[in-house]
């Protein structure tokens, strides 16, 4: 198996884990809060950052001066998309949010193909557009408009390509978990800060209630997702990778579906046909 393949089975297995994220954020929120869903969710995962570098003795790489550069710019990148996303939640809906997160694939494609160096075959080039083009058909809403929250969101998006980039060069140097771990310990105070000047203290029940769900995202999304995530941009191109992302509308769209009893529209259904079609090309190995 070529370490593309790998890269592309370890993006099939995180989307599953992906399309949950906004689901159980959405519960979770409705007891705590988004900045303070941001918050628990990295506190718990940060248990689980260590134990797995306690046990994989990855501490050792910390003392590699050379990975510091690319791990504080990608601890500072993240850490800034995320704040803005979960701001720009205040002021948008869920559905404008999905359209502009996912319009990175544009900024990737526009930053490491058409400004850089990074070139896709054309096979995998139309897969990429013909995945966009069904994404944006399943989540565009027909009332779809810009304020406040959307531009910062859009912010997001555009920054997405650049850590993207810095953990790929932080990989080089470090394990997956490391740099997860490096950029939440950095990350977590500024988050903290932001949630007890923004949002009203958290009670312990509406806390207790948030847990399962808290604990879902932190495990699944936090860390099993990002860990295959940062193992993905390892073994494929940034472009690429980002275009594979369109299949996790389709996986939200079902688990939506089953969990919270949310009926596809007929344009959702419709835009499945080219995200499947896409994402046969964009991973059909070429002679």
């Amino acid at each position: 198996m070529t370490r593309e393949r790998e890269g592309e089975l370890l993006m099939l297995g995180l989307t599953v884990l992906e399309s949950w994220f906004p689901i159980l954020s959405i519960v979770a929120m409705s007891y705590v809060g988004a900045l303070h869903t941001y918050m628990y969710s990295l506190v718990i995962a940060l248990f689980f950052y260590i134990a797995i570098m306690y046990k994989r003795k990855r501490f050792s790489e910390l003392k590699n001066k050379a990975a510091y550069k690319d791990l504080l710019l990608t601890t500072f990148w993240i850490t800034s998309i995320f704040t803005l996303i979960f701001i720009g939640m205040r002021y948008t809906t869920a559905g404008n949010m999905a359209v502009i997160v996912f319009l990175q694939v544009l900024f990737s494609y526009l930053y490491f193909n058409v400004l850089g160096k990074e070139k896709m075959d054309r096979l995998h080039l139309i897969g990429a557009i013909i995945m966009v083009l069904g994404a944006l058909i399943i989540l565009i809403p027909e009332d779809f408009t810009l304020n406040k929250g959307d531009m910062l969101i859009l912010a997001s998006a555009a920054m997405a390509p650049i850590v993207n980039l810095y953990q790929k060069r932080a990989r080089v140097y470090c394990s997956a978990e490391t740099i997860l771990g490096f950029r939440t310990v950095v990350g977590l105070p500024f988050v903290a800060l932001l949630a007890y000047l923004l949002e009203p203290s958290v009670s312990y029940e509406n806390f207790m209630s948030a847990l399962p769900y808290l604990f879902l995202i932190a495990t699944g999304v936090y860390v099993a997702a990002k860990i295959m995530w940062i193992e993905a941009l390892n073994r494929m191109s940034i472009t690429k990778l980002s275009a594979m992302l369109a299949l996790m509308p389709v996986m939200t769209l079902f688990f939506a579906y089953i969990y919270l009893d949310e009926v596809p529209e007929f344009r959702q259904l419709v835009g499945i046909v080219p995200v499947l079609i896409g994402g046969y090309l964009i991973t059909k190995p070429v002679k």
